[in-house]
């Protein structure tokens, strides 16, 4: 009964913000309690969703005050270089540009973090591709394709978590799949390039004679501080930097990186509390669904949903499909990134799932690498379950129906050509 509750909120969410017909926010907040009240929990449920909140809190902190920090340095013309630049090389060839997008997202993931991955991306390329008119569909896609091959890295949460979960070494995961993950990283491109000749065929080659800094508005050129360049870049690498190292908690750091950016580059308390407001929508809408987000899961787990949907899952595999347990796990990882958080599927599927292939002779680590070729991976940077999702789309100003819709084919293909060259060099049989 539970794990068949569990699966309706989850396709009466997906359908509902798929066909539009309700807010990403209401469907979060009001599906689950719809149907946890069918499965007959009562105000039990305040504490599930109270649960899910504190889960979330620290996340939705961290990204509200990242919204505000780069808000801020985009506000100070901190972009504006690598703006100009890429205009300057990429001489108006929506090609080229959607290219560069896919590398620069791979290289700016290689610290693992999709929310940092975002950050620098989304607001360094989204005033280039509105002034080209490219779509900026196409821009979270290629931004998400990029962080999401790169996600396989050991220092990533999914190598991580399934190593952990299975008792196992990130090595002895990830190795085995780097010749995939190369794969991968070549049809990312080869994506970039197929959709890249679509928007050039749509908009065409433009000569661009383009001075960034002209085209700019008055409002925006009295908040520009170009002599504070090399300070804003220093302070951000330093962010970055202690991001990744964690030399505080995430949150933290971007607390006191928003003060220091908003103090020495707005020294007047009245333009500090101006740039507040004028990032308040977007970190408005962002924490919102982050929150809403928290109650979503929070009543999946705490009402035992999510344990059900997992065992129910396990159950229903044919038995004579023991041996192909991990192909199996590879090709349904990333389309369960929509249904299970990672904490979910690594510490509560993916054991089940070891243990059922070990009685046909599969070994832990060949369901572990199969596990990182989607679930997570591949697929986070499109899960309603991540809130580095809602991150995604909410800089990039797109919707989560539109955004699933266009990049789904692209990242599930991105699997099964990892999954192919895993099963042929022998990673995951």
């Amino acid at each position: 009964m539970l794990a068949l509750l569990g699966f309706l909120t989850i396709l009466v969410f997906l359908a509902l913000i798929l066909t539009k017909k309700v807010s990403v926010i209401v469907s979060l907040i009001l599906v689950p309690v719809i149907f946890a009240l069918i499965g007959g929990f009562g105000l039990e449920m305040g504490e599930f969703m109270l649960e899910g909140i504190k889960g979330v809190a620290p996340t939705g902190i961290m990204l509200g005050f990242a919204i505000l920090y780069f808000g801020v340095m985009n506000n100070a013309g901190l972009f504006d270089p690598v703006i100009s630049r890429v205009l300057r090389t990429v001489k108006g060839d929506p090609l080229k540009i959607v290219v560069g997008t896919v590398i620069i997202a791979m290289l700016a993931h290689l610290d693992g973090s999709g929310a940092s991955t975002f950050l620098i991306t989304i607001p360094a390329l989204l005033p280039l591709y509105d002034k080209l008119g490219l779509s900026r569909i196409v821009l979270a896609g290629m931004v998400a394709l990029g962080a999401g091959v790169m996600n396989l890295l050991p220092w990533g949460g999914p190598t991580a978590r399934a190593a952990t979960a299975l008792g196992l070494d990130t090595s002895d995961i990830f190795n085995p799949v780097i010749p995939a993950m190369i794969a991968g990283i070549v049809w990312v491109l080869f994506v970039a390039v197929w959709i890249g000749r679509k928007e050039r065929k749509r908009l065409g080659i433009t000569d661009v004679q383009y001075d960034f800094h002209a085209e700019l508005t008055n409002e925006e050129k009295a908040m520009r501080r170009p002599k504070l360049f090399w300070f804003n870049l220093l302070l951000t690498i330093v962010t970055i930097v202690a991001l990744v190292k964690v030399w505080l908690p995430l949150p933290i750091i971007f607390i006191i990186a928003f003060a220091i950016a908003v103090v020495v580059n707005y020294p007047k308390p009245d333009d500090q509390m101006e740039q507040v407001r004028s990032q308040a929508v977007g970190m408005i809408t962002v924490v919102s669904i982050i929150f809403a987000a928290g109650i979503f899961t929070g009543i999946l787990s705490g009402t035992g949903m999510i344990t059900e949907m997992a065992n129910a899952l396990v159950s229903f595999i044919p038995s004579e499909s023991g041996g192909f347990m991990s192909i199996i796990v590879a090709v349904t990882g990333m389309p369960l990134s929509l249904l299970f958080t990672p904490d979910a599927y690594y510490f509560g599927v993916l054991p089940i799932i070891s243990e059922t292939a070990a009685a046909y002779g599969v070994v832990p680590a060949h369901i572990g690498s199969a596990a990182i070729l989607g679930q997570m991976t591949t697929g986070f940077p499109l899960s309603p379950l991540t809130a580095s999702t809602f991150l995604l789309i909410g800089l990039a100003g797109v919707e989560l129906a539109d955004h699933q819709k266009f990049i789904f084919k692209w990242a599930f293909g991105t699997t099964i050509v990892m999954t192919v060259v895993a099963i042929i060099t022998g990673a995951i049989l």
